[in-house]
């Protein structure tokens, strides 16, 4: 989903903490549990079928949500006792990428799922796959060739900004503030995803009469985050709501709002990292709501690689056939509903 961005060390107030990357390429830690359990599908699709060997390539697990995508691709392969999982070695090198999906395609897998370092440098490989007769499953960031891939499964980026933007708006809205000061804290500002977060805001706080204030991009770092939250705290002496684009940086937009005393605003997250619901569960943070985009994807991409291998639908739904796109919805984690989404989390 988005760049890789490496990770260090550094002391807020005496405290270390460890600079992440953004929620789509994301902190080695490992996420905080494995796949859930698949549900059991409708027309048995759980069911042992026919053997098949699923090939797998992602980024190096250098930020905590892609070691989540990669546990959880893992996870789920090993759920299923008619499933061969053949990963190949995590690299943000994209020589080294393309290299590794031809040994795959040369093992003449029977299918693959390919997180790409970048979709339009790998979108070559992937319709050597397609030629090869080897279904591939896209997963997250999108080959420009519709011919590169079987079926794309990834989050939504707008929906992100959507999600916050109501959750901002409402509660402004509910508490009577006429003329809200609101602050956005993006990843990388550059980056398309980040500009779809920041519209689908945008478009939502429309709805309410409301506008950003203030917005800043923090890089998807710990550190930067802390520098620009600093920043946006001394430039602003009282603020309403603080949408932040990530968890990971979040945990240094934290530290710059505790050192800071402040308390009068509340703030959302975004990503759904572990650390962002402990906080929202504790009922003493201001942040009080995250909007995901869960790595749990990895789990459904190679659950759907499965059913193309073995010629299946998706049993809840009437089409014989695996859809060619599926777009995940962005959903609010709150301290009402923290604990369903729990097991989900990603620690960063």
């Amino acid at each position: 989903m988005t760049e890789n961005v490496a990770r260090r060390g550094f002391l807020i107030g005496g405290v270390a903490l460890v600079a992440a990357g953004c929620t789509s390429n994301a902190p080695a830690a490992a996420p905080s549990s494995a796949a859930p359990a698949p549900a059991p599908a409708a027309g048995g699709n759980d069911e042992p079928g026919q053997k098949v060997v699923i090939g797998f390539s992602a980024p190096a697990a250098d930020h905590g949500w892609i070691a989540a995508i990669a546990k959880n691709a893992e996870a789920t392969a090993k759920q299923y006792a008619d499933v061969e999982f053949k990963p190949v070695e995590p690299t943000n090198d994209i020589n080294a990428q393309i290299s590794a999906v031809e040994s795959l395609i040369a093992a003449k897998v029977a299918a693959l799922v390919i997180l790409p370092n970048d979709g339009q440098q790998l979108n070559q490989v992937a319709l050597q796959a397609a030629g090869a007769g080897i279904p591939v499953v896209n997963l997250d960031r999108v080959f420009p060739d519709k011919l590169a891939y079987r079926t794309w499964i990834g989050g939504d980026n707008y929906g992100m900004g959507v999600a916050a933007g109501h959750h901002v708006g409402k509660k402004l809205k509910d508490k009577g503030i006429a003329n809200p000061v609101i602050v956005e804290i993006q990843g990388i500002a550059t980056l398309p995803l980040t500009q779809d977060r920041s519209k689908g805001f945008a478009d939502a706080l429309k709805t309410y009469g409301f506008s950003v204030t203030a917005k800043q991009d923090a890089k998807f770092t710990v550190e930067t985050g802390n520098q620009v939250a600093a920043s946006l705290l001394q430039a602003h002496k009282k603020i309403d709501a603080l949408w932040n684009h990530d968890d990971d940086q979040g945990v240094g937009v934290l530290a710059a709002i505790k050192e800071a005393g402040r308390t009068e605003f509340f703030m959302v997250g975004g990503a759904g990292s572990l650390n962002a619901m402990k906080e929202i569960q504790s009922g003493s943070s201001v942040l009080e709501a995250t909007v995901t985009y869960s790595p749990t994807m990895a789990s459904s991409a190679i659950k759907l690689a499965r059913l193309i291998a073995q010629g299946k639908g998706m049993g809840d739904l009437v089409e014989n056939q695996v859809p060619q796109s599926i777009t995940l919805a962005s959903e609010t984690i709150t301290k009402e509903n923290v604990e369903k989404y729990l097991p989900l989390g990603f620690e960063s």
